[in-house]
């Protein structure tokens, strides 16, 4: 089954992130139970850019593997539906990590994350962040779905 887009409004009713630590704008292009693809746009408003780096504003990596494993978790909720209610999905582990290009003020990175298995409550996505469809960072990220 397919869903168009979840909104910020959606998205924060699903997990509990929020400002300054909510690094996913929309998803979009979501199979449910496979793929979904998260939207970040990075401004320079961003509480990270005044030191990280002052004067060459980059978007620090750890943050772009969090909006990975947020897309994740958001896929997993949509997925579960009913059954997620009141449930969190913890980051678990992250492997194959690479970073190939800096992200910086006026980017929006497209988190494109597809299911690489599921087992019981653990879930395992391969993610790839891009800018203008181009590949700037990758990871397989696992996460667990359990009770708040």
């Amino acid at each position: 089954m397919t869903t168009t887009t979840i909104s910020i409004e959606q998205i924060m009713k699903m997990i509990p992130h929020r400002y300054p630590f909510l690094l996913v704008d929309k998803v979009k292009d979501i199979v449910l139970g496979e793929s979904a693809v998260g939207v970040k746009n990075v401004t320079i408003n961003e509480p990270f850019f005044p030191g990280h780096f002052p004067g060459k504003p980059v978007m620090p990596g750890v943050l772009i593997i969090e909006s990975m494993a947020q897309t994740c978790a958001i896929l997993v909720v949509e997925t579960m539906g009913e059954k997620a209610q009141g449930q969190l999905v913890y980051f678990m582990s992250i492997d194959e990590c690479r970073f190939r290009k800096p992200v910086g003020p006026g980017d929006t990175l497209h988190i494109h994350v597809t299911k690489d298995r599921s087992r019981g409550n653990v879930w395992r996505f391969r993610c790839e962040a891009k800018v203008e469809g181009v590949l700037v960072a990758e990871a397989l990220v696992t996460a667990m779905i359990m009770g708040s």
